[in-house]
């Protein structure tokens, strides 16, 4: 199984950047994919789930509307349109895939991608 991360970089605050997470060896429409990052020094935390289907999303609440999580199964392709950027969304961005119902603690997922980094100036 492999989920790779792409699309992080350098944005300046304001900004936009479109991360994306293709997934390979896998069902994916069986999977449940969550984005977590982990800002340095700090712990992995959740940033946006959706369900198997694409019909329901959850969010932080920090990231509710500026964070849109989605996928296209036909693709095996997940990915996380971030917009309004602010120098606290610096992190590693991963993804994940699970096929359980909990998805706010890294623990609830199987798989995971190897991270992709934004960084965004002030």
């Amino acid at each position: 199984v492999q989920l790779q991360a792409c699309g992080g970089g350098l944005v300046q605050a304001g900004g936009s950047l479109s991360l994306s997470c293709a997934a390979s060896g896998l069902t994916f429409r069986d999977y449940n994919i969550g984005w977590f990052r982990q800002p340095p020094g700090e712990d992995r935390e959740f940033v946006a789930f959706i369900r198997r289907s694409g019909g329901t999303t959850e969010y932080r609440d920090s990231m509710k509307g500026r964070f849109t999580i989605s996928r296209d199964n036909a693709k095996n392709t997940a990915y996380l349109q971030m917009n309004s950027l602010k120098a606290e969304d610096t992190a590693v961005y991963y993804c994940a895939a699970t096929r359980g119902n909990w998805y706010t603690s890294p623990n609830d997922y199987y798989y995971w991608g190897q991270g992709t980094l934004v960084t965004v100036s002030s």
